[in-house]
């Protein structure tokens, strides 16, 4: 069996690890693919290297997260391999592009991370679930209120509970990264990254919010954030410290010491809730719900972010918090699943 693996951003990089290691041990041959979405060393070649991921066999380097500019690329990869299964992850446009360039190739697609919805369709990203989910022959759950969620939608694909591949990238490499020297606590972590974040006068209003806070930030600045900070002349204040981004395991050190982490990323909610590490995230909805059921994760929402200090003040992880997206044996059913059958 062959399958064909699309990545392009980190989230992906990170998922991809576990994946990679537990399609090998099932004797399934992966080809990998890198679209390009995230071109930047920092944001690509260092989780490579640090997770000793598999070289990709085809880099399309388009530095683009146009997913029609993708799918030409990826349909000439398709029609030259001729996979077996082409395996998509998350909800990114490399996540798109590569199932509907499966989808025209008659190659059927697997989809982790199936299920999820913020029900946010303001979110490109809410709109490529649902679009990919209901065109995945096998469709990979998280847990089992995705799969609820896909029943409700009635999808054609087959639907499995496998957990969270990212929690088993976090049990892999905490240790490593711990390893690491730590900063003087006790300190906040900020990520801002999302298209509606980084709007100029959003992004203002956010870093003027966060200036306002006491305490020490540190804050890995994306490159689009990091643009527009420099465009707009946007400043920190001598409390928000403006850092290069990490690598997966200098993240991962950098959280775990944290006192709280505020973001607006999807991985990092989930991140932070397995090291409990109370979250809160600048936006009005999340596909991770059940972190803000359980009390670890709040939501504010940027367009009006004049709580996030109550909502600072107030975080806390739950002491009774629940397992919650896995046990860490995600990737070996993913393989599992992919070698039952062809959808």
């Amino acid at each position: 069996m062959k399958v064909l693996s699309v990545v392009g951003n980190r989230p992906q990089f990170i998922k991809s690890g576990p994946v990679s290691a537990a399609l090998r041990d099932a004797g399934i041959e992966e080809v990998g693919l890198h679209t390009g979405q995230h071109w930047d060393p920092e944001l690509s070649d260092v989780f490579y290297e640090q997770l000793e991921l598999p070289e990709p066999r085809y880099r399309l380097d388009l530095h683009t997260a146009d997913s029609e500019m993708m799918r030409p690329a990826i349909a000439a990869v398709l029609a030259e391999e001729r996979p077996d299964w082409t395996l998509v992850f998350g909800d990114t446009n490399s996540t798109l592009a590569g199932a509907e360039a499966a989808g025209d190739a008659g190659v059927p697609v697997a989809h982790v991370e199936a299920g999820l919805r913020s029900g946010d369709l303001s979110m490109p990203e809410e709109h490529n679930r649902i679009a990919v989910d209901a065109m995945a022959a096998l469709l990979l759950c998280p847990d089992e209120g995705s799969r609820k969620t896909l029943q409700r939608e009635g999808v054609s694909g087959r639907v499995e509970v496998v957990g969270d591949v990212m929690r088993d990238a976090l049990d892999l490499f905490l240790p490593i990264a711990q390893k690491a020297p730590t900063r003087p606590r006790p300190y906040y972590v900020l990520t801002l990254h999302r298209a509606a974040n980084t709007e100029p006068e959003r992004l203002r209003r956010l870093i003027s919010e966060v200036n306002a806070l006491d305490g020490t930030w540190f804050f890995p600045v994306h490159p689009r954030t990091r643009k527009v900070l420099d465009d707009e002349g946007i400043r920190p204040a001598s409390g928000l410290e403006l850092i290069a981004p990490l690598g997966y395991l200098e993240m991962l050190n950098l959280m775990a010491s944290a006192s709280c982490v505020v973001t607006d990323s999807g991985g990092l909610q989930k991140e932070a809730y397995w090291l409990g590490i109370p979250c809160v995230t600048l936006r009005p909805s999340t596909e991770w719900v059940d972190t803000v059921r359980v009390g670890a994760n709040t939501l504010v929402d940027p367009a009006d972010p004049r709580e996030l200090g109550s909502a600072l003040a107030n975080a806390a992880f739950p002491a009774d918090a629940p397992t919650l997206y896995g046990d860490g044996h995600a990737a070996e059913r993913v393989a599992a699943s992919l070698a039952d059958g062809h959808g």
